[in-house]
Formats: C-alpha cells, sequence, structure tokens
C-alpha cells in the first residue's frame, strides 16, 4: 500500500516536469532513468512501461550531445558499451551543448550500471539513428542490442527489449535486408517463449508476420500464426497489428467474413494518433467488404485526415456500386500506382466479377424480359462472343442466387422474377439479429479489455491483516495498562 502512495506522488512532479516547468531534455532524461532504476529494483513493471511512454514524448528533443552527455552520466566511463554508444553518435559543436550537460561531468557516474540502464541507452541511441535515417549504424546498433539481450533474463527488460526488437525489425526493413533477420527473430520468439515473455512473444510474432507478409508468404505467416502459444494481450497495439495481419491473412484465404471482422476490429481499436496505421486498415476493409457485396457507408471514406488517401478506394466503391465495367477499368487504371502501393492490386482484379454481378442484378430489377445481347451491351463485355459470355454469367448468377431469374434459351432472354415483399421473410430478423450480436461481442471485447492493478487481491487481504494486528496490539496494550493499575 505504502509503494502505491508514493508512486502517485511521484507522477504528477515528474508528468509536470516534462510539461508545465519545461525543463531540460538532459533533466528530463536523468529522471526517466531515476524512474527505470526505481522500477528494477522493486521489479515493478509498470514503472518501467512509464519511463518508455515518456521518452516518446522527447523524441523529437534528443540531440548528439544531450546523448552523449546521458551517456557519460549512466554508464561506466571508458566501457565497451559506452564506447561503441559513441561511435554511432556525431561530434557536434560545444555550442550546441545544454546548460546541464557541463554539470552532468561533475556528478560521480553509476559503477556497476543495471542492465535496464543499459538497454534503455542502447534504446535511446537506436531512436536516434533511426530518425536521423542512418539506417546501416541503425541496423549495426540493433544487431549489438540483440546479442546483449540474450544473455539478459529479467523480466524489467521485457518492455525495453520489445521495444529493442521493433527497432531491430523496422531498421533491417527500411534497407531492405529484411528477410535476413527471419531466422534470428524465430530464435528469439522461442526464446521469449521458453522465458514466459509474452510482451517479446506478442511483439516477435507480429515482426515475423510482417515479415512473411511482405514477402507474400501467406502459407508460412497463417502455419505461424495457427501454431503459436495463445495467451491474453498485454499491448493494445500490438493487438492491433495482430488483427490487421490476420484480416490480410484471411482476405487473401478467401475467408472474407473473418477478414472483415478482423479489420473493422483492429481500426476501432487502434489509437487517434495512429493515422496511417487506421487508413491501411480501412483501404482493406473496404476491398473486402466490397468482395462480400456489401457497399460501404460514405462516411466511411469522409473520416478527419482520411479523405484524402481513401478517395481512390471511394471512387472504386461507386464504380462496383453501379455496375459498370468500364468506369470499374478507368478507376483501375487512374489509381494503379496507389493500388500497386498499397499491395490491393490483386484484390482489385477479384472484384471484377463483383462489378459485374452488380449490373446484373440492376438489369434484372429494371427488367422483367432483357434479350442477352441488350444484357451484353448494358454489361459492356469485351470479349469475342458477347452473348455466349453473357449466357453464362446469367447462369452462374442464378445458380449462386444472386438474381431471382430465369433463362429461355430458345429465345435468347432472361426473364426476371417478381420481386415479393422482403418483410414477409425472415431478412430483417436475421440482419436485426446480426446487429444484436455484433453489439454484444463488442461489449464483451470491452469488458475483457479492463485493466486492474496486479495483485489488488494480495494488497487487500495484506491491509485486513494489517487492521487486525493493529486491532490486537491495542487490545494487548489495553490489557497491560490493566494489569498495571491492578498492581497499583
Amino acid at each position: 500500500m505504502t509503494q502505491d502512495i508514493e508512486m502517485k506522488e511521484q507522477q504528477p512532479a515528474l508528468s509536470n516536469s516534462l510539461s508545465t516547468t519545461a525543463p531540460s531534455t538532459f533533466q528530463n532524461l536523468k529522471e526517466i532513468a531515476a524512474l527505470i532504476e526505481v522500477g528494477a529494483y522493486a521489479r515493478e513493471v509498470r514503472r518501467i512501461v512509464r519511463a518508455i511512454r515518456w521518452t516518446i514524448q522527447l523524441r523529437r528533443k534528443l540531440k548528439a550531445s544531450v546523448l552523449s552527455a546521458f551517456l557519460n552520466h549512466v554508464l561506466v566511463p571508458g566501457s565497451e558499451l559506452q564506447s561503441r554508444l559513441y561511435s554511432h553518435l556525431p561530434k557536434e559543436d560545444e555550442q550546441d551543448m545544454e546548460l546541464d550537460t557541463a554539470t552532468s561531468a561533475t556528478q560521480a557516474p553509476a559503477k556497476h550500471p543495471l542492465p535496464e540502464l543499459e538497454v534503455y541507452c542502447c534504446l535511446l541511441v537506436l531512436i536516434f539513428l533511426i530518425d536521423q535515417k542512418r539506417y546501416s549504424e541503425a541496423k549495426a546498433c540493433s544487431s549489438a542490442s540483440i546479442a546483449r539481450l540474450k544473455n539478459l533474463n529479467r523480466r524489467t527488460v521485457d518492455v525495453l527489449a520489445s521495444r529493442i526488437y521493433f527497432y531491430y525489425s523496422l531498421s533491417y526493413e527500411l534497407t531492405g535486408d529484411l528477410a535476413e533477420i527471419r531466422g534470428n527473430l524465430l530464435a528469439l520468439h522461442r526464446t521469449a517463449t521458453l522465458r514466459h515473455d509474452e510482451l517479446g512473444q506478442e511483439t516477435l510474432l507480429n515482426l515475423l508476420l510482417r515479415n512473411y507478409l511482405c514477402y507474400n508468404l501467406y502459407d508460412q505467416a497463417e502455419k505461424l500464426r495457427s501454431k503459436a502459444p495463445r495467451f491474453e494481450a498485454h499491448s493494445n497495439q500490438q493487438f492491433c497489428r495482430y488483427l490487421f495481419y490476420l484480416g490480410k491473412i484471411r482476405t487473401i484465404q478467401l475467408e472474407y467474413t473473418d477478414a472483415k471482422e478482423s479489420l473493422l476490429q483492429a481500426a476501432r481499436k487502434a489509437p487517434d494518433a495512429a493515422l496511417g496505421f487506421r487508413v491501411i486498415c480501412n483501404k482493406w476493409a473496404v476491398i473486402v467488404r466490397l468482395l462480400l457485396g456489401e457497399i460501404p457507408e460514405r462516411t466511411i471514406f469522409m473520416q478527419k485526415g482520411m479523405e484524402k488517401a481513401l478517395r481512390p478506394y471511394f471512387e472504386l466503391t461507386n464504380a462496383v456500386r453501379v455496375g459498370d465495367l468500364e468506369l470499374f477499368k478507368k478507376v483501375a487504371d487512374k489509381f494503379s500506382n496507389t493500388f500497386s502501393s498499397d499491395r490491393t492490386d490483386n484484390l482489385i482484379v477479384r472484384l471484377r466479377h463483383n462489378v459485374i454481378r452488380t449490373g446484373l442484378r440492376n438489369i434484372s430489377i429494371s427488367y422483367s424480359r432483357i434479350s442477352l445481347a441488350d444484357v451484353a451491351k448494358k454489361l459492356r463485355l469485351d470479349s469475342p462472343n458477347p452473348i455466349a459470355d453473357a449466357e453464362s454469367i446469367v447462369a452462374k448468377a442464378i445458380r449462386d442466387g444472386a438474381i431471382d431469374a430465369t433463362l429461355d434459351h430458345a429465345n435468347g432472354w432472361m426473364v426476371s422474377k417478381e420481386t415479393g415483399d422482403i418483410y414477409s421473410t425472415n431478412e430483417p430478423q436475421v440482419a436485426f439479429n446480426s446487429r444484436i450480436a455484433f453489439c454484444l461481442n463488442m461489449h464483451n471485447d470491452a469488458v475483457r479489455a479492463l485493466r486492474f492493478p496486479p495483485n489488488s487481491d494480495k494488497e487487500k487481504e495484506s491491509a485486513e491483516k494489517r487492521r487486525e494486528r493493529q486491532q490486537q496490539e491495542q487490545e494487548l496494550a489495553k490489557h497491560i495498562a490493566e494489569d498495571d493499575d491492578d498492581d497499583f
């Protein structure tokens, strides 16, 4: 109980120092290092997580001079780690040095720095190198950091290690050498599983799935995902990434219903700051819904900050909704570069059949009887024998239940049946049940996402035991006082 009270008192002080009083970046890093040290000694992972969160806020303020002063303050001078990290930092003029760096030299550094602080220093330098677009040096720094992490088996290091894993994969991806580290990522995932490092398993599983999907190895990605150990998600960001990769795998495997649920859930759970991630999730979700025969709402394309990015998919949706095959080809050719960069061009090819089926459905609703030649003309089929193709397309649509019509082969007609009242069927009830199921699933997910402080039951029991002990002590003191009065 006392530790929680102290933690709550320290939190606003440090958060205020980052926002209101605005001290130097070096002073903020020293406070974060002190927080990591307290978390390492107390074995409280929450403090390490808070330190990572504050580091992200200081990311844009990191400079080589500040990092050099911080390394000199935390690490042992002349050590192998300090010299290696110093080699990655550029030498700047003394004018760029902050005022606090002059006082840092007078402070005695720690003789035996904690492994958490060493890993944190590696993480800071790695983030700085990636932000400076020095990817080759970032690769070398991340590889050395991974080698250092293999010898550490501490639960307080797991949070920092997961960030190192992410930037390790990112540095190799930015240089186009992502396939080189696939074996290392598999070995790290095996080690994290043996050490019961669930956060590391989440991060490494997502990195491996991304590694496979970058090279279109969807079968290997599905085998790894299906055989990886299952547990409750510890990080919302990693869970969103997992849902997105799962949606991509399901889309390629033609499991559009499951893919739609995964992609929409990933876009809904993603934080508002992750605009790019939500954009790519919505792009894939739009394609999947079109493949399912659904037409996305206009509000999806009008979300704040997404109008320009989703414009090609809005025009594509409009072409599919109208059922105009020629308009669909124009949109596909106009935004071919965008679809290729989003890696959805192979899915656009699948949409051609949906465009034809939508146009055929509109024709069957508009005409009670129409010749196959007119059907081919309205669908704008550009094949050598459009009438025969139209006949096969109509026959397949009738067999699949897309349209309610019959074929008159003798006269070459498509005869549509009269449409009945949909409210006399079970369709409204099915749609209503699906909406209720969706709301219930969302409520259950929200309840599962609730988090409580660890060991809350133990703390409650210890408080009750403490009250009982104090009560017993008071009764004992009263009994002793009564005995003293009797003796007097």
